[in-house]
């Protein structure tokens, strides 16, 4: 059985350990799986990533609880994944000095007991149940289910937690974190004492109970079974913040961050707001009403340009149909089968709208020019069949595209391909 050094004092950075046991792991012949007489490395568990670190000259990549059916035990031991790179396996028998990854285990410390406090306030302000929880690598959530009353006197039960209930929450829990709560863990033998405590939750086993109490035992601002480390008081959290409220499977889900977490999310989007607001010569407060500014500036521009495009459009169609007349035969059939129309000043996606004008409505296949992206539309009446002959022929000069029968993209890198192609189509369709 590993002595669980993690559960006498999280503050634990370095002791020394017997190596109890050591064997090959079965999914990598690089590592090792081993086993101490003493650990302070938490194993992943309750939400919460394990602890990494050193054994000796070994790296620690992995920490997990024994499981019965794996390794014989009955989850007492704890067992470390160690990389043996480059190394020989430790040995059963001997010493080690042992190191936790202190940044990485404070993080999970701060993340966790952030996520205990917030929980709590959510009960109590809501009768909100922790039904879900997760700690991602950008941000954490909880799930939270309306079930029960909540726990302060005079308040309703919510219909949903808005963002304004989150907001109220989040200050709640950071006023807990400002007063420097006590955090203090109460383990007990059996159900029966553990749910003397008043839990949050109900708990979901019967013996070896961990029970993570925030504030008073009498009055707390959380008190919940949990098997992870957290710090001893709750001001050593810094900070709680929330970021967005989802409704997820008839529930709410919280998306939020605590610790040194929280902070750099706010350092790194304040730069990010800083910047912005220097790009529009404003400060901060001011950047807002310049952004609602200049959005109704540009709306307006896009608008003159809408206009200004649909009547250059107009001016394009009016000279395409008066060569189109002019190319008729006395018979009123067309003088050539195909007709290159130069745009100059249409972007593809101009020529684009332009076409569908023509779309099904012409006798002959027309080729409006983007010369600015050195690319064509091609519009027929449905024959020729416009999408098969840019499969069939682009190609030759490095050009790709496609479309249906009344209209296609054939787009080229350079002026003298995209003619080329015009000209092979000119002669095919002769």
């Amino acid at each position: 059985m590993t002595v669980k050094l993690y559960q006498q004092d999280v503050y634990i950075r370095e002791w020394e350990a017997q190596i109890t046991s050591v064997r090959k792991s079965d999914d990598n012949p690089a590592h090792c799986i081993v086993t101490l007489d003493q650990t302070a490395f938490f194993p992943e568990g309750g939400g919460q990533s394990c602890d990494t670190g050193s054994i000796g000259d070994w790296k620690v990549i992995d920490v997990q609880e024994g499981n019965a059916s794996a390794d014989g035990s009955d989850g007492a031991e704890v067992l470390h994944t160690v990389d043996i790179t480059g190394k020989a396996a430790p040995e059963e028998g001997s010493s080690a000095a042992c190191r936790i990854d202190w940044d990485r285990r404070f993080d999970n410390m701060q993340r966790h007991c952030g996520e205990h406090i917030l929980s709590g306030i959510f009960y109590a302000r809501c009768g909100g149940v922790n039904r879900g929880f997760h700690m991602g690598q950008d941000y954490m959530t909880i799930d939270i289910s309306l079930e029960d009353d909540p726990t302060d006197p005079d308040t309703p039960r919510p219909e949903e937690i808005t963002m304004d209930i989150a907001l109220e929450c989040e200050l709640r829990a950071n006023q807990v974190v400002w007063a420097d709560e006590k955090v203090q863990v109460f383990r007990f033998e059996d159900r029966a004492e553990a749910e003397k405590m008043p839990l949050r939750k109900a708990l979901a086993f019967d013996e070896d109970i961990s029970i993570v109490c925030i504030g008073s035992p009498e009055n707390p601002s959380d008190s919940v079974a949990c098997c992870g480390t957290h710090p001893a008081t709750a001001g050593q959290v810094g900070l709680i913040k929330i970021y967005k409220v989802e409704h997820y499977k008839g529930m709410f889900r919280i998306f939020f961050e605590a610790g040194q977490r929280a902070l750099a999310d706010y350092d790194r989007k304040h730069a990010i707001l800083t910047d912005l607001s220097n790009s529009y010569s404003s400060s901060v407060e001011e950047f807002p009403d310049k952004l609602r500014a200049q959005e109704e500036k540009l709306a307006a521009a896009k608008n003159e340009l809408f206009h200004a495009k649909k009547a250059l459009i107009d001016k394009e169609c009016a000279a395409l149909d008066a060569v189109l007349a002019g190319e008729t035969a006395p018979d009123g059939k067309p003088a050539q089968p195909s007709l290159v129309f130069t745009l100059d000043s249409l972007s593809l996606d101009d020529a684009f709208d332009m076409a569908k004008r023509y779309m099904g409505n012409t006798d002959r296949l027309i080729l409006l020019y983007a010369k600015q992206d050195t690319s064509f539309i091609l519009v027929s009446g449905g024959e020729p069949k416009c999408g098969s002959l840019v499969k069939e022929y682009a190609s030759f000069y490095q050009g790709k595209g496609g479309g249906r029968d009344v209209s296609a993209r054939a787009i080229f890198d350079n002026e003298e391909n995209a003619m080329l192609f015009a000209d092979l189509l000119s002669k095919h369709l002769r």
